[in-house]
């Protein structure tokens, strides 16, 4: 099926997706694996702190607290956070340059309606 070029821009503005965290989107590739490493790192590492203190002579109750703190204690847990939607990006960037004063107002939001125009909000 054919798509005619509005067609195209419509599905173009809601489903492509730019990365506004500030970071390059080159470098998600390497980050998102880092951020879980980073994640699985610090649960080792408050494992090992928490079991560094039942170290030395028996003692029933120095075991018992360190394994209920390594029980109890909420892992570190990574999440990923989604890029924002095409037609979002582009009425920020116009909104911006209003507010800096690169673009009058009034042109500015006749650009901002014809992006909704095309950009199906749901």
């Amino acid at each position: 099926m054919r798509r005619t070029p509005q067609e195209k821009k419509r599905l173009s503005y809601a489903k492509d997706r730019r990365n506004v965290y500030g970071e390059n989107d080159k470098s998600s590739r390497k980050n998102i694996p880092r951020g879980r490493q980073r994640a699985h790192r610090a649960n080792r590492r408050g494992a090992d702190q928490a079991l560094r203190a039942a170290l030395g002579p028996a003692d029933e109750a120095v075991a018992d607290r360190a394994e209920q703190v390594v029980r109890t204690r909420r892992p570190a847990v990574f999440r990923k956070a989604p890029d924002a939607p095409l037609g979002e990006v582009v009425a920020g960037r116009l909104r911006r340059r209003v507010r800096l004063g690169m673009d009058q107002a009034e042109r500015s939001e006749a650009r901002v309606e014809r992006v909704h125009r095309h950009w199906p909000t749901p």
